[in-house]
């Protein structure tokens, strides 16, 4: 439960009791979640907490076994990536899904391209690169001055990069950016967390999974912790600093190396 708000007010996004398998593993094991209109959630914990699986249930990528999904009080059944989509969902994994023999600017309108008003069923390049160009110049990438440049050629970092830029361009009502400071520059790293505050000015919320805790701990009004597809901590960041999360990760972590 988030307790700086109201309790009349209706999340942006309630999940109850959700649940996900694969095979005999118990990845995710009733996770209750409310996220509110405008709110920075820092969702943390160890590698196989369950992070990735509980945002791929609600981008649309996995389909959960059970539980109940609610956006702005009504009942949904989020059964792929384009019902997110519809309700306001946009996503940037940490796998980074781009094509690697497609440029740049085609992987950020990738399944959402501009068509041109003049010529009819024909594509609207020049918007593409120009929108393109702006989004990565505004992150700070060096990628922007050549957006026509195929993605097989760029390295990590700026792979990812254009995972952000994408998730930038498409903002809705929720966005999920998963590990999205990994191989940043610092440069990079600073763009991309202003960005994510300047969410909250727009009253877009935000899922922000990343393993440094710092640059968590920067954006994050609300803390979650999952450990082995529980939800171990959800509190106000005011409530620990960034130490003390340190600390509980690692008393998690050591007691599920013991039980192993």
């Amino acid at each position: 439960m988030n307790y700086e708000h109201e309790l009349t007010e209706v999340p942006l996004l309630k999940l109850r009791n959700i649940h996900k398998y694969f095979g005999k593993v118990h990845a995710l094991k009733g996770i209750d979640l409310d996220i509110y209109e405008g709110e920075i959630i820092g969702l943390i914990g160890d590698n196989g907490a369950g992070k990735s699986t509980l945002t791929k249930i609600i981008a649309g990528a996995i389909r959960k076994d059970s539980g109940e999904i609610y956006w702005n009080g009504r009942k949904v059944e989020i059964k792929n990536v384009n019902d997110a989509r519809r309700l306001g969902i946009e996503v940037a994994f940490q796998e980074m899904t781009l094509i690697d023999s497609l440029d740049i600017g085609l992987n950020i309108f990738l399944g959402r391209e501009p068509l041109n008003h003049k010529i009819r069923f024909l594509l609207d390049y020049n918007k593409m690169y120009e929108e393109a160009r702006r989004i990565l110049k505004q992150l700070g990438l060096r990628t922007w001055n050549n957006p026509k440049r195929e993605v097989r050629f760029l390295s990590g970092g700026e792979k990812q990069g254009i995972v952000v830029a994408r998730a930038m361009l498409f903002q809705s009502k929720l966005v999920i950016l998963d590990e999205p400071t990994r191989n940043l520059s610092v440069a990079g790293v600073r763009m991309v967390l202003d960005f994510i505050k300047s969410l909250k000015e727009k009253k877009i919320a935000c899922i922000f999974i990343s393993h440094t805790l710092h640059h968590v701990y920067e954006v994050a009004d609300r803390i979650v912790l999952l450990s082995l597809g529980r939800k171990i901590l959800d509190v106000p960041k005011s409530q620990y600093t960034v130490e003390e999360l340190e600390n509980i990760i690692i008393e998690k972590t050591m007691k599920q190396d013991v039980s192993v």
